[in-house]
């Protein structure tokens, strides 16, 4: 499963955890990322389905031999995203009057209310990457915590040391959207299932050992899964 570009950088002064690997400490640490991370985004939860690039209102654009290739792969995601969320009951959807196979999608009161978008900065102008977002993460345990030692390349004078910790963890607030529509939401983000409420699931991050034993995370934020279209999946 992917994750979205690092929101959170997380500096643990903290010599005994890398001594004794506290499970409780790692636990409190992991659960405030994440709640830490939502409260900065505004994030309704820490399961995103992206749609694309795009801003409501949209309309379907048709799909040019000069599209860049990029283009190419936002439109195919569109293609995929956009019906699917209409029959689920995010997005309004209307055909282009004299245009086959296009249509108009705006947002319902209830896409609205799990609508998380975020703008990049380009060349061409700022890009507006959309994406519905459910299920706030609750870790429930850390199960492991192994230390992993890296011998730097010639010229460096010490080792590189990760900890990789293991934990459980269940999602809570899992709206209907979800819930009655798991097949259909997994046949277009084969990146990963659908999270179920009264389910755990596992999961490992990376934690860097600095100097001073400090630890340092850098990746704890929501996790993103994108549709996959068949204009990307034939570019392979």
């Amino acid at each position: 499963m992917s994750k979205l570009i690092q929101l959170l950088a997380l500096l643990i002064a903290g010599s005994s955890l890398v001594g004794c690997y506290d499970k409780e400490e790692f636990k409190r640490i992991i659960q405030d990322g994440y709640d830490e991370a939502r409260a900065k985004t505004k994030v309704k939860g820490d399961f995103c389905y992206y749609l694309g690039v795009l801003r409501f209102p949209y309309t379907d654009e048709p799909k040019l031999d000069e599209d860049s290739r990029w283009t190419t792969w936002n439109k195919g995601r569109l293609s995929k995203s956009l019906p699917l969320f209409a029959k689920i009951g995010l997005l309004s959807r209307q055909p282009v009057e004299g245009q086959s196979g296009l249509y108009h999608y705006d947002l319902t009161d209830l896409g609205r209310e799990y609508l998380y978008q975020y703008v990049e900065k380009d060349e061409s102008g700022p890009l507006h990457h959309t994406q519905f977002c459910y299920g706030p993460i609750v870790v429930e345990r850390v199960t492991d915590v192994t230390k992993n030692e890296y011998t730097r390349a010639q010229g460096y004078s010490y080792n590189k040391v990760n900890l990789e910790v293991d934990y459980k963890y269940h999602v809570i607030d899992v709206p209907d959207w979800v819930i009655n529509n798991q097949e259909k939401l997994n046949a277009v983000y084969t990146q990963g299932d659908v999270r179920l409420p009264n389910k755990s699931y596992v999961q490992t991050i990376t934690f860097k050992v600095g100097k001073g034993d400090k630890l340092y995370q850098d990746s704890l934020s929501y996790f993103q899964l994108k549709p996959i279209s068949e204009t990307m999946e034939n570019s392979k």
